[in-house]
């Protein structure tokens, strides 16, 4: 699958992807969201590994700039009896540029018209304010908030924050 849009290329991770990936993945360790996700393994052959899981899923995508062989970010999903989780992550040298919006729309549009999505749900840090606005700029309104924790600080303290539960509104 391979779907272009203006600016951007996107299409099922491929095993090359990996390095790309692992770029993504090391830059959002340096964020300050990063504990409000899980993080992904940045060893070469964890990382490796993993992206074989990733391809196999036939549910994570890479999104390049149009001419490019550099993976700027990704989208993803989980699918739950048809209604699919979407997920996405961007290097933070293309925030605020569009990609995402770009690309999780082109994808959302994707994913309802032949892989018979029938709804989609979507989860971030409410805290993560980038995260919230792309989502509600994409149709998505928090429905319900959850306390949650996926690590742990220096002392061995859950670190806990408040996440949103995000449901798509279709505009049909």
């Amino acid at each position: 699958m391979e779907l272009k849009t203006d600016r951007l290329f996107i299409r099922e991770i491929a095993f090359n992807d990996w390095e790309g990936l692992q770029r993504i993945v090391i830059d959002f360790g340096n964020s300050i969201y990063r504990n409000y996700d899980m993080h992904f393994p940045v060893e070469e052959h964890a990382i490796q590994k993993l992206v074989i899981q990733l391809a196999n899923s036939h549910l994570f995508f890479s999104v390049f700039l149009k001419g490019s062989s550099e993976m700027i970010g990704y989208v993803c999903f989980h699918n739950d009896s048809g209604q699919y989780d979407l997920g996405f992550c961007f290097h933070s040298a293309y925030f605020g540029k569009g990609y995402g919006y770009e690309s999780c729309s082109a994808l959302l549009n994707y994913m309802k018209q032949f892989c018979g999505a029938v709804g989609f749900t979507a989860g971030t840090a409410l805290a993560n304010t980038p995260s919230c606005k792309l989502l509600e700029k994409l149709g998505f309104v928090c429905r319900d908030t959850e306390e949650l924790s996926f690590h742990k600080d220096e002392i061995g303290n859950d670190i806990i924050f408040r996440g949103g539960k995000f449901a798509y509104v279709s505009e049909d």
